[in-house]
């Protein structure tokens, strides 16, 4: 890149920030991230396994939000929305996040539907 630093406003404060120091900052926080997503993979404690909320274990709700996290971060960072319009960022951020709790709501509803199905073999719908 032409410019090796960048200017950050952090609380009324100025300070410069080498875009080394920001490609370091991303890898570290990516890689605990990725490190504590993987640790929980391989070890799953039983308190997450056992314990369930809203039809789905709490192991796998803390996949989907340290997934959601890292989606976000690679948003704000690879694609520079830290930079753009709060408006531009609500546009390009907020709406997958919405959908994709959207598209997690109905995947949850029907899976839960489907099990009680394969489970007592019929299950009327109370209209």
């Amino acid at each position: 890149m032409a410019h090796d630093h960048k200017l950050e406003i952090f609380r009324g404060l100025i300070k410069f920030k080498s875009n080394t120091q920001k490609i370091w900052g991303v890898l570290v926080f990516l890689s605990i991230v990725t490190t504590v997503e993987v640790a929980l993979g391989i070890v799953k404690p039983h308190t997450l396994t056992a314990n369930y909320f809203l039809g789905m274990k709490l192991l796998n709700w803390i996949f989907i939000t340290l997934t959601l996290v890292k989606a976000y971060y690679i948003t704000w960072d690879f694609m520079h929305m830290r930079d753009e319009r709060p408006s531009l960022r609500r546009a390009v951020v907020w709406t997958p996040i919405f959908l994709v709790s959207y598209l997690l709501f109905i995947l949850l509803f029907e899976a839960d539907y489907i099990y009680n199905v394969w489970k007592d073999g019929f299950m009327a719908w109370n209209f």
